[in-house]
């Protein structure tokens, strides 16, 4: 089973070799048949061992067991034609496999190797080899690890890119019995298999916990395990159950919740966790798929915005009126408080011990910063991406008394031109400097202050006071202050447009 990355579609494939799509709410929408390796020895003679959507979610990557890996372009919309445009031809069953980035598929192989499917060149490599049947295969959170488990109980680690944690790679530990069932949260790893144990270990392979179920007559083996995107829950299947761990960040520690029983639901044999949290479907021997509703809490705000927190770290912010979602998801793994709407309806805004989250309901950007020193100091923060690029303190917060450039218009010999103008008191203007974090200057005035706004470039200020305004029919006229004289000039347009181009260097314009 597979859940597309846009949560939009849910792809299943039965023992008969026939992959079935639903849409989210669990709708049979389309289907297609998987096609054999070689198709004069028939279609029954390879079975489909794991599945995975690309990450724009057009294509599908099927593995069999007649040692080779099919990608199905399925198209964006229900109905859409299903044709092959790739297929790697590998020297023994392909037994797992997952697709973490754009082109890379990366499969593991009976006879132990794990490879990379490059899905732009149509060509395969080995990662690293083993001498083990490679029976399980996983990524961390951000996709950019990789985990494989194999049959002699040895877990490996692979990084892509290790993002700066100097995690070690190759063989992370030796399980007591086949890894199976493997999982990669946020601060740890997650074991289970035949033995009726689970346990988690550390960044290096250490043993932090175990959870023994071996006296447990009910228990059966642990066949599957999958982890939430959030990385902070993990659910473990067996035998009529599942079994659910969630990270406490405050104890370090994963604690057991209650374990669902389901009579007559037989071996589990697959899982899959939507993308956005919200699902986890449940696949059995018996053919059957569960689909169960992921929640710790959900609540209404103003009567327009669902707020479904489906992980300590992640919550989905769903516009009733329109059906739009987005996920609001802290990437360090902290815990989120309450989220607030604000700025007509368009800005999320929440808050965890250490870090700012941002959102725009209208863009789906997300931001996230550490800045809980600057929040106590001061009442405006500007974010670019996940980056603070200033603060100041201001008691004025009318968006006609701020006025921010950020790179508006290309100039010559200006790589970076960030700038801010703002109201230190009614009759008072700060400009500051984002980039180099100082200030550019002040203008004091003699009446309150109730407009401004630098231009495009940021070079130059306009402002208005209250006593100051246009009356009836009148030209314009710019009057400039130079030396101890003032000037004045009518307003041109095509002065100003010629005049913006020789600044700019567009001689072209």
């Amino acid at each position: 089973m597979a859940w597309a990355p846009n949560n939009a579609k849910f792809a299943v494939c039965t023992i008969d070799r026939v992959v079935i799509l639903y849409d989210e709410q669990g709708e049979k929408r389309d289907r297609f048949t998987t096609k054999p390796a070689d198709p004069k020895y028939g279609k029954k003679t390879y079975v489909v061992k794991s599945m995975a959507f690309s990450p724009d979610s057009t294509k599908i990557a099927v593995a069999q067991t007649d040692n080779i890996i099919f990608v199905y372009k399925i198209g964006e919309e229900w109905g859409d034609k299903k044709v092959i445009c790739n297929k790697f031809i590998q020297t023994s069953a392909v037994t797992c496999l997952v697709w973490p980035s754009e082109h890379a598929i990366i499969f593991g192989l009976a006879e132990g190797k794990v490879r990379q499917a490059n899905t732009k060149t149509s060509k395969s490599s080995t990662i690293y080899g083993t001498d083990s049947y490679v029976v399980s295969l996983t990524t961390n959170v951000s996709g950019k690890g990789i985990l494989s488990g194999h049959a002699d109980g040895t877990v490996v680690r692979y990084f892509v890119d290790d993002e700066g944690s100097g995690e070690s790679q190759g063989k992370l530990l030796t399980h007591a019995c086949p890894p199976y069932a493997l999982a990669w949260g946020t601060n740890s790893i997650i074991v289970a298999g035949c033995d009726k144990k689970i346990v988690a270990y550390g960044r290096e392979g250490q043993v932090l916990q175990t959870f023994d179920y071996s006296r447990d007559r009910s228990e059966k083996e642990f066949t599957v395990a999958t982890c939430s995107p959030s990385g902070q829950s993990i659910v473990v299947g067996s035998y009529d159950r599942l079994r659910v761990f969630s990270w406490s960040p405050r104890k370090g520690i994963w604690d057991e919740a209650s374990p669902k029983e389901i009579p007559n639901l037989y071996t589990i044999t697959a899982l899959s966790w939507k993308k956005d949290g919200s699902r986890l479907s449940v696949g059995t021997l018996c053919g059957g798929v569960e689909l169960f509703d992921c929640c710790l809490r959900r609540s209404i705000y103003k009567n327009k915005f669902e707020m479904t927190y489906v992980g300590l770290s992640q919550v989905i912010v769903k516009n009733l009126s329109t059906g739009t979602r987005v996920v609001l998801k802290s990437q360090y793994g902290y815990e989120i408080d309450e989220v607030k709407v604000m700025g007509k309806d368009q800005y999320l805004v929440a808050h965890t011990s250490d870090t700012l989250l941002l959102g725009d309901l209208v863009s789906n950007k997300l931001s996230e910063v550490g800045c809980l020193s600057l929040l106590s100091n001061c009442k405006l923060l500007y974010i670019s991406g996940n980056e603070i690029l200033g603060s100041v303190r201001t008691e004025f917060m009318n968006p006609h008394l701020i006025s921010v450039r950020l790179n508006e218009r290309r100039q010559r010999g200006v790589e970076d031109n960030k700038k801010l103008a703002y109201l230190i008191d009614i009759k008072t203007i700060a400009i500051v400097d984002l980039v180099g974090g100082y200030n550019l200057g002040t203008i004091s005035h003699d009446s309150k202050i109730d407009w401004l706004e630098l231009n495009e470039t940021g070079r130059k200020l306009l402002f208005r006071d209250k006593k100051l305004r246009v009356r009836g029919e009148c030209r314009y006229l710019i009057i400039v202050t130079e030396g101890v004289n003032s000037v004045s000039y009518t307003l041109d347009e095509g002065l100003i447009e010629f005049g913006t181009a020789i600044d700019d260097g567009d001689y072209y314009r």
